[in-house]
């Protein structure tokens, strides 16, 4: 059977296609093309693009043997560096991934909820009554403050502040979809002083990690230390050998959990109020839901609500974390959907198109958080942090900020757009979000019931 047909615009046009239009990009390509397409025309090896969830559930489910995972994941390795879990792959990815497991599960992460909500409490008081702000530059404000809390185990300090400073500085270095050129082209990574994009980058780098290695080296040296945060959880984690994580190793997963859970989470909490607040019914479904919340209610049962909880599934299902997973390259020849593939060949599982399937989702373009408590959808219908061993490890952690965060501000404000014209996502990196130029404004409600968090 031959290869399924796709654009045959050169390669150079679509890539910037997927650049600066994503969406519109995807979506032209499934209508016209269908569950499976080639993009960059003949080139060879071949490029192929999958959605449906039988095709998702053989790529995510191969054996590394089969699949090699790692080399489409190239291009992070200058922002994560050559220890993260995102460009390991067999047992030094298993290694790290049992390392980073324990901090995201149970107890522990639940022991993060009071520091949640006390960020967003603290981001919320800057907030003045009746003049709007920016959306995403507040989320981005909690995220990054949550995860030097969380993450980093920095409080209110000079080294807080330093880090934030830089992080923040970093992570707009990819703010628009013309800076992020340079994730796509390693050609232009290139350091041509500290006035050239990568020169700034490149030096931003090198000031995150003294500060980094600092601290580290500062908790090394406290013995008996009570911090628990997931850094302190990290020191103390052996392998099964007994081998601790090196400063290097370190130092490179909390990079990746930073590039990972700041942009991401900043991202899916503003759609989550943009599509709150642009529909009426939704609103007041939420918001009698949390109504429901006893005086001071544990995070853990704000985050058991079901209605709260299909508001943020629905979000993440029409703006994943990522549009599709980094590309696998065959091993071994591979039957796929009828298609005899080739070793060499590159498939690339497209999360956002699964999300998009008219016969899963019916109205796929329209914002329907029932549609999650009317039925159960397998891991590979719904993927928005990716699947297999290689699914997000911040999963559940990133889904139980969001709904706390969320409850916080919609118990404490009446938020209302400053304009109602439909928003068309931005990118940002690797992610999409919406711009800039969105505004509300924020009114204290007024109780019946105290039933704040």
């Amino acid at each position: 059977m031959q290869l399924p047909d796709g654009p045959k615009t050169p390669s150079f046009i679509q890539t910037l296609q997927w650049i600066f239009r994503p969406l519109e990009t995807l979506d032209y390509r499934a209508n016209k093309y269908g569950d499976a397409f080639r993009i960059f025309g003949n080139k060879l090896p071949p490029t192929l693009y999958f959605s449906s969830p039988q095709a998702l559930q053989a790529i995510l489910t191969a054996p590394p043997e089969k699949i090699d995972c790692v080399s489409g994941t190239k291009l992070l390795k200058p922002f994560v560096g050559e220890h993260s879990l995102l460009v390991l792959n067999g047992e030094s990815h298993q290694r790290q991934r049992q390392l980073l497991m324990p901090p995201f599960h149970g107890e522990r992460m639940r022991a993060y909820g009071e520091t949640i909500c006390n960020v967003t409490e603290q981001v919320m008081s800057l907030w003045t009554s009746e003049k709007p702000f920016g959306v995403r530059s507040a989320m981005q404000d909690i995220a990054l403050r949550v995860i030097l809390k969380v993450v980093f185990g920095l409080h209110e300090e000079q080294r807080f502040e330093q880090m934030r400073q830089l992080l923040a500085s970093i992570l707009n270095s990819f703010s628009s979809p013309l800076s992020s050129l340079l994730l796509f082209y390693p050609f232009l990574q290139r350091d041509l002083g500290p006035w050239s994009p990568w020169g700034r980058f490149v030096r931003l780098r090198h000031s995150i990690d003294n500060l980094l290695y600092a601290q580290i080296s500062e908790r090394r040296k406290q013995t008996n230390s009570k911090h628990e945060d997931i850094l302190a959880l990290l020191l103390s984690a052996c392998d099964t050998d007994n081998q601790p994580m090196t400063d290097e190793e370190l130092r490179d997963e909390l990079i990746t959990l930073l590039f990972a859970g700041y942009e991401t989470t900043a991202s899916a909490l503003s759609w989550a109020l943009y599509s709150i607040n642009s529909l009426p019914d939704v609103k007041d479904k939420l918001l009698g839901e949390l109504d429901t919340l006893e005086l001071k209610s544990d995070p853990s049962a704000v985050a058991r609500l079901p209605y709260l909880t299909a508001v943020c599934q629905e979000t993440l299902r029409l703006y994943p974390i990522t549009l599709s997973g980094f590309p696998r390259i065959l091993k071994e020849p591979m039957k796929l959907m009828g298609y005899s593939l080739e070793p060499g060949t590159v498939i690339i599982a497209s999360i956002y198109l699964a999300h998009q399937r008219e016969d899963v989702y019916p109205n796929p373009k329209q914002f329907k958080p029932e549609r999650f408590l009317e039925r159960q959808l397998s891991p590979y219908e719904y993927l928005p942090f990716g699947g297999g061993n290689r699914r997000c490890i911040g999963m559940a952690f990133a889904q139980f900020e969001m709904k706390l965060v969320l409850a916080k501000i919609l118990l404490s404000f009446e938020l209302a757009l400053t304009d109602n014209r439909p928003v068309k996502p931005v990118r940002r990196g690797l992610t999409l979000a919406p711009p800039k130029s969105m505004r509300m404004i924020a009114t204290n409600r007024n109780y019946s019931k105290d039933t704040r968090l």
